[in-house]
């Protein structure tokens, strides 16, 4: 029988004060200033938010408690102590393994609450005594942490306590996304990335709850990852990038690396191979993949929908079988992204058969199709998902068949996009998307496309302007950040004029992290002790 709310919620606070009791004697409570848990300029904003206007403090003599043969819920713990021994130089025991006494207590609880009926609901409870965090699952745990780190200040208070004392508002938080897939794209074909720019990204998307991200592995420019049973793919087709610089792979084991970190921030990695257009780099590696009638050659340039696969060929199907079989053995998430987009010299009877034959080898490694919205013009299944980036009649098509929608608006959603016209990176071919422009639309109601058919939202970074992590930060930030909230809190929560006030105070966090973003003009930002250098480009 599921106990009440209260009942679970007054034994968690007797445990933590039998916990602090057993400890030497506790120091007088510290009488904070008044403080605003409604203020704290969270980004994405949490579905309700109720200050009490007191404080915790967090300082040497706080602890972590986490529930005991809870899955995963002593991971989300430890991860906490590393962000605040990171952010604080605070060491903070997990589940009593440290020396200092314990007078303070955050308490990541395992709850049975029926309120917390999705996979990433929590409730966070912050009095003067203790913090607890509430949620059904370790995933739903982590986005909660992910809240709490925003809500702990970057400054301590020296003045109140001989140690140093971080004043963290107190009040509740509850909170539920609206959108259950959240996500961003990095094009590494075009330019690659590095495994640690990769990690990197992750750790800033995960931040603000971001929980997919979709890597573009493939492209005339560029194969990106292994496949043992046909090396030259990267042997060749590695070997360039735009403008002419070397390129990259991962190896299986890189890629592996990144999926497993990826999976320690509860974020799905989606692996995508571009096809049968965009597919100049493997033509290149092995020719009998051709099918535009030209000789392949490798290609550094940045023009689109002059390659494709043969897509008559048996032994095309079979290459694409060997593929898709090692990068979904080496991924565990549930989808496999095809590309489909701009195969302009793919005869549209040939791209139909071809998209539909493909997706039964996707189905066959036991993963969901997703397409650019253009695979929706084939008869493909309702299970398979067209992430829309340019045809509303596309998406209407995938509507009429069924089919889920990802929704990447070129002209809304295209973090490679120029800010302006006086953006040092990035184009405009869809739309110039400054930092209003990208938070101020619905999506729940977008081309009008029904609600039960939106999956979630992606924000793609295609990468023909940009070659190194710096550049990747200006383009993406902070317009991904909005995206976050765009996804996960509800509409009625939103509202520009309350937005750029926040996503003013994520400076301090963005500068620690040494995010080259774009100080875009229309943001206050607030100012830091840490050094804000943004990238120069001649």
């Amino acid at each position: 029988m599921v106990k009440s709310f209260a009942t679970r919620f007054l034994t968690i606070l007797f445990a933590s004060a039998m916990i602090i009791a057993c400890q030497q004697e506790k120091k007088k409570r510290i009488n904070f200033p008044p403080t605003d848990l409604a203020q704290n300029n969270l980004i994405p904003k949490p579905l309700k938010v109720i200050p009490t206007n007191k404080a915790f403090g967090l300082d040497r003599y706080t602890a972590i408690h986490t529930s005991q043969n809870a899955n995963g819920f002593f991971e989300v713990g430890a991860f906490l102590a590393d962000k605040l021994k990171t952010k604080l130089n605070l060491d903070i025991p997990v589940n009593g393994n440290g020396t200092e006494p314990v007078e303070r207590i955050i308490y990541i609880n395992q709850s049975d609450s029926l309120e917390l009926n999705a996979p990433e609901a929590y409730q966070l409870y912050i009095t003067q005594d203790s913090i607890i965090l509430n949620a059904n699952t370790a995933e739903g745990a982590f986005r909660g942490i992910q809240t709490l780190r925003q809500v702990i200040p970057e400054e301590s208070n020296d003045t109140l306590a001989e140690q140093r004392i971080w004043p963290v508002p107190t009040g509740k938080i509850v909170d539920n996304p609206t959108f259950g897939f959240r996500g961003s794209m990095l094009d590494v074909a075009r330019h690659f990335f590095s495994v640690s720019d990769v990690k990197k990204y992750i750790d800033l998307l995960s931040y603000y709850k971001i929980n997919v991200l979709h890597l573009h592995l493939s492209d005339d420019q560029g194969w990106r990852i292994e496949i043992k049973s046909w090396p030259k793919l990267t042997e060749i087709g590695g070997s360039t990038q735009v403008g002419g610089e070397a390129g990259g792979f991962f190896t299986q084991e890189d890629y592996k690396e990144i999926v497993a970190y990826a999976a320690k921030h509860y974020m799905t990695i989606i692996p995508e191979i571009d096809m049968p257009g965009h597919t100049n780099a493997a033509s290149v590696s092995y020719p009998f993949l051709n099918g535009n009638g030209k000789t392949p050659k490798l290609y550094e340039g940045t023009h689109v929908g002059f390659s494709t696969f043969n897509t008559r060929k048996d032994t095309v199907y079979a290459f694409i079988d060997d593929v898709v079989r090692e990068i979904s053995e080496l991924t565990p998430g549930p989808y496999f992204h095809i590309g489909g987009d701009e195969s302009h010299v793919t005869k549209k009877k040939d791209y139909i058969y071809f998209v539909e034959k493909v997706e039964k080898i996707v189905q066959k490694y036991g993963k969901r199709m997703i397409g650019w919205d253009e695979v929706a013009s084939a008869n493909v299944d309702s299970t398979s998902i067209s992430q829309y980036w340019s045809s509303g009649k596309n998406a209407q098509k995938a509507v009429k068949r069924g089919m889920k929608v990802i929704l990447s608006p070129a002209k809304r959603a295209y973090l490679d996009m120029q800010y302006d016209t006086l953006s040092k990176l990035g184009l405009h071919w869809a739309a110039y998307i400054p930092v209003d422009s990208a938070y101020v639309w619905t999506p729940e109601e977008y081309e009008g496309i029904p609600m039960e058919n939106i999956l979630g939202i992606e924000a793609p970074l295609w990468s023909e302007t940009i070659g190194n992590i710096d550049e990747l930060e200006y383009l993406a930030f902070p317009r991904v950040i909005g995206y976050s909230e765009l996804s996960w809190t509800t509409k009625e929560n939103r509202d520009w004029e309350n937005y750029k006030v926040r996503l003013a105070n994520q400076a301090p966090y963005l500068d620690r992290m040494d995010v080259k973003y774009y100080t875009s003009p229309l943001i206050d930002w607030k100012k830091s002790k840490y050094t804000y250098k943004e990238i120069k480009k001649d």
